[in-house]
């Protein structure tokens, strides 16, 4: 139990010092990560969809 509390302490500590990044992106690149995260979204949706009507 004490080591996955350390475990989690670690990973927050981690979280906590990249959750702001340290380079400035350009309005095309977060256009593009933008557009990546929606096309992963929708692949992930489309394998639930495909998973439940084939049960």
């Amino acid at each position: 139990m004490k080591m996955l509390k350390q475990f989690r302490s670690k990973i927050r500590e981690i979280n906590q010092r990249y959750a702001k990044p340290k380079i400035e992106m350009s309005k095309g690149v977060k256009f593009s990560l933008a557009v990546l995260r929606i096309y992963l979204f929708v692949l992930v949706l489309l394998m639930i969809y495909k998973f439940i009507t084939v049960l």
